[in-house]
């Protein structure tokens, strides 16, 4: 087996989700699997030379997990699928993106699924693949926890997914990721891994019921907003995905650590720690693995800025260990995302400006504190989020973004080199907004494969 992943050009990082699915799969049933990172830049047709090349004359089944919603791939699974390929679906997602929209029967301009691109889906843990792929020769495969697939009548079949169990991941091979080249596959050797520590997000264990503004562009007298429930923040379908199911248990955490590939140093690689409010356990991960023998060389965390300023005790506190065992702390990713409390509130964010620049302020005043130990600044590699543009953006909320960046100097060492533009996916929480304002104004909007376009341009004649 073979699962074919979205990949960025030049780069050497892991990509633990596939990776421990590749894991799984190899040493639990008689498949062997590797996972494959493609960027947009590959050519296809060396990749599916490479790829029938792999499985000889075995029959080709191919993963395709965490896609980034790259029509390239869906595409490229199709035409495998039609040559007789097994494609399955999977990774976040893969359930509503094999059924499609809601209620696109009803509405022909929404997203209509990729069950013609695939031919299964597998949906939740990475270890029901084990029971569907032991059970391929059998039609037991059918009973597979996850599984949608078309029956005879072409009806999708959904079946429900299993419980998570951390028992299945506390082991990840560091060595199954390849990449295309000229003579076909070679192994990626990474530079950095992921630890997971956190299924889901904490934001997004409860409902909160937010009101949203129409787009600025739809003018109107009246401010107009639609009233929603939103589990995390309003843009994040993995929120959707996942919710929040809860910390692992220490030792299945240090257990990945184990894992990682060392450096030259005999450290263990940087690793993402894969846990939005990390700083708490921070202290306690350093000291356990230390205790093990375990010697670390960099932790990159991705938080919350509310989260961050809570935790500031135990972050010092872990700076003060780092600092005496020579660990680098990298704060590589915080989702400010906006510098408007009208734009955050719409995000459903759930903090405000002032947070955001009570931990900028943080973030550099450890700086100072612990030079060689803490990293936090886009010099340093970070890439902090900022959305923009967005539907709510005026003129006003522009000058006053514009005045905040200046006024703290944020473009030095916060603001990346490109902002990232709101993306609405179809199973998002935004989404159930713009089918509102759908219905509401009697408009349609293009749909960009697993995309929902909201910006002006995207409306659609009716």
């Amino acid at each position: 087996m073979a699962i074919l992943t979205s990949y960025f050009e030049g780069e050497s990082y892991g990509l633990l989700g596939p990776q421990m699915a590749a894991t799984i799969i190899q040493e639990n049933t008689s498949f062997d699997c590797i996972v494959v990172a493609v960027t947009h830049s590959d050519d296809k047709a060396l990749l599916k030379k490479a790829l029938y090349g792999y499985f000889g004359k075995e029959r080709p089944i191919i993963g395709f997990s965490t896609l980034s919603g790259r029509e390239d791939l869906f595409s490229l699974a199709k035409e495998l699928k039609e040559e007789g390929a097994t494609t399955i679906l999977a990774g976040p997602q893969s359930d509503v993106d094999f059924l499609g929209e809601t209620c696109w029967r009803d509405f022909p301009h929404r997203f209509q699924g990729l069950s013609e691109h695939f031919s299964l889906a597998l949906h939740g843990p990475a270890e029901q693949a084990v029971r569907l792929l032991n059970g391929l020769e059998k039609k037991e495969w059918q009973d597979t926890p996850g599984l949608l697939y078309p029956d005879e009548n072409g009806r999708i079949i959904q079946n429900p997914q299993s419980a998570w169990d951390e028992t299945w991941l506390n082991r990840v091979r560091w060595d199954n990721l390849y990449r295309i080249g000229e003579t076909g596959l070679h192994e990626l050797n990474i530079s950095a891994g992921q630890v997971l520590q956190h299924i889901g997000c904490p934001h997004a264990a409860h409902g909160k019921w937010v009101e949203v503004d129409y787009p600025s562009y739809q003018k109107s007298k009246a401010k107009k907003k639609i009233r929603l429930q939103f589990k995390g923040c309003s843009f994040c379908d993995v929120a959707i995905d996942k919710g929040f199911h809860g910390a692992l248990d220490i030792e299945t955490v240090l257990s990945q650590i184990q894992c990682l590939p060392e450096t030259e140093d005999e450290r263990k690689i940087p690793f993402e720690l894969i846990n939005e409010n990390a700083v708490p356990g921070l202290p306690r991960l350093i000291t356990e693995s230390s205790n093990r023998g375990m010697q670390l060389s960099q932790i990159n965390l991705t938080l919350r800025a509310d989260w961050l300023l809570r935790g500031e005790r135990y972050l010092r506190e872990a700076l003060g260990m780092a600092r005496r065992r020579r660990i680098k702390v990298l704060l590589s990713s915080v989702g400010f995302e906006s510098f408007d409390d009208r734009i955050l509130k719409n995000l459903n964010k759930g903090v405000t400006v002032e947070t955001n620049l009570k931990a900028i302020g943080l973030m550099r005043q450890l700086k100072n504190e612990f030079p060689f130990q803490w990293a936090y600044a886009n010099r340093d590699g970070a890439i902090h989020g900022f959305i923009h543009p967005t539907p709510w953006d005026t003129p006003e909320t522009a000058t006053n973004i514009q005045r905040t960046l200046a006024m703290y100097n944020l473009p030095a060492d916060i603001i990346p080199a490109h902002s990232i533009p709101l993306i609405i996916h179809h199973a998002s929480g935004l989404a159930d907004w713009i089918r509102e304002i759908e219905q509401k104004k009697q408009i349609r909007y293009e749909r960009y494969v697993t995309v929902i376009g909201w910006w002006e341009e995207a409306m659609l004649n009716t």
